[in-house]
C-alpha cells in the first residue's frame, strides 16, 4: 500500500508539470513577452514565466530579446531580470555591475529587505559573491524567525522563503540556526488544508505554498505531501493553477511559481 501511495503522490507531483508548462508557453506573445489573459506583455511577468519554464526545461530563448530591451526601475526588477536572463544562458555582466552599484554600505541592495534578498539571488546566479548583503539579511531576521518585505516590518511567508533560498545560495548551512528558525516559522503557518498563507490568519494560496516548498527544498528538508496535494487541488483543466480555492487570478504568474515548486528547483 505504501508503494502504491508513493506512486500516486508522484503522479500528482509530476503529471501537472507538462500541462502547466504548455499553458505558460501558450501565453507568450509575438513580441517574445508573456501576458496574462486579456493583458499585454509585461517584463516582470515574462521573467517569472521564464523561470517557471526553465524549471521544467522549456524556457523559450525568444523571451531574451524582449527582456533585454525593457527598463527595470527598481533593484528587485533588475535582479529578477538577471535571474531570468541567466536561466536563458544570456550574458548579464553589465546588469550585475548595475546591481552591485545599488549596494549600500550596510549591505542592503536597493531600499528593501526584499530587494536585498533578490539581489543576493541574482548575484549568486551569476557566480558573484553576496558579500556584506548576507550579513545584512541575517541581521534582518525577525524574532519570529521570519523575514519581512521592509526593514522592521512584519514577517511573511514569501519573504522568509525567499531569504532561505538566498542564504542557502550564499552557502549558509542548512543546519545553521537562522535557517532552522525560518523553517520553524514557516511550518507554523501551514493550514489544515496543507497550504500556506502569506501571513498568519489568512487563507492559504498557491504562491505562498510554492514559495515555502522551495524554501524547504533549498534547506534539504522534505516539505511534506500535504503542500503538494493542496497545489494539486488548485489545478485547472487548461493546465494553469488557481491562486486559491476562492480566487482564480493572475494565472500566468501563479502557474510559473507553482511549476518551480513542483520541479523542486529552488532559486537561483
Amino acid at each position: 500500500m505504501r508503494v502504491v501511495g508513493a506512486l500516486l503522490v508522484a503522479l500528482v507531483l509530476v503529471a501537472p508539470a507538462a500541462g502547466s508548462s504548455q499553458y505558460l508557453l501558450s501565453r507568450q506573445q509575438p513580441d517574445g513577452g508573456f501576458a496574462e489573459p486579456g493583458g499585454q506583455s509585461d517584463p516582470s511577468l515574462t521573467a517569472w514565466a521564464v523561470l517557471g519554464l526553465a524549471a521544467t526545461g522549456r524556457a523559450p530563448q525568444s523571451a531574451a530579446q524582449y527582456l533585454v530591451g525593457k527598463p527595470y526601475p527598481q533593484a528587485t526588477d533588475l535582479a529578477l531580470r538577471i535571474l531570468a536572463l541567466r536561466a536563458l544562458g544570456e550574458d548579464t555582466s553589465t546588469l550585475i555591475q548595475q546591481l552591485e552599484s545599488l549596494r549600500r554600505p550596510d549591505g542592503r541592495i536597493g531600499a528593501l529587505v526584499n530587494s536585498t534578498i533578490w539581489g543576493v539571488l541574482a548575484l549568486r546566479a551569476a557566480g558573484r559573491p553576496a558579500g556584506t548583503s548576507v550579513r545584512y539579511l541575517l541581521r534582518q531576521q525577525r524574532p519570529s524567525g521570519g523575514w519581512s518585505w521592509s526593514p522592521r516590518g512584519p514577517a511573511d511567508s514569501n519573504d522568509t522563503a525567499a531569504a532561505v533560498q538566498a542564504l542557502r545560495a550564499a552557502s549558509v548551512s542548512a543546519r545553521a540556526r537562522p535557517i532552522q528558525r525560518a523553517l520553524r516559522y514557516l511550518r507554523k503557518l501551514q493550514g489544515r488544508d496543507g497550504g500556506f498563507p502569506l501571513v498568519p490568519r489568512r487563507g492559504s494560496d498557491a504562491q505562498s505554498t510554492a514559495w515555502v516548498i522551495q524554501a524547504f527544498v533549498a534547506a534539504g528538508t522534505a516539505p511534506g505531501g500535504a503542500a503538494f496535494r493542496y497545489l494539486a487541488g488548485l489545478r485547472r483543466p487548461d493546465g494553469s493553477y488557481r491562486y486559491s480555492r476562492r480566487y482564480a487570478i493572475t494565472p500566468v504568474w501563479v502557474t510559473a511559481q507553482v511549476d518551480m515548486a513542483l520541479a523542486r528547483k529552488p532559486l537561483p
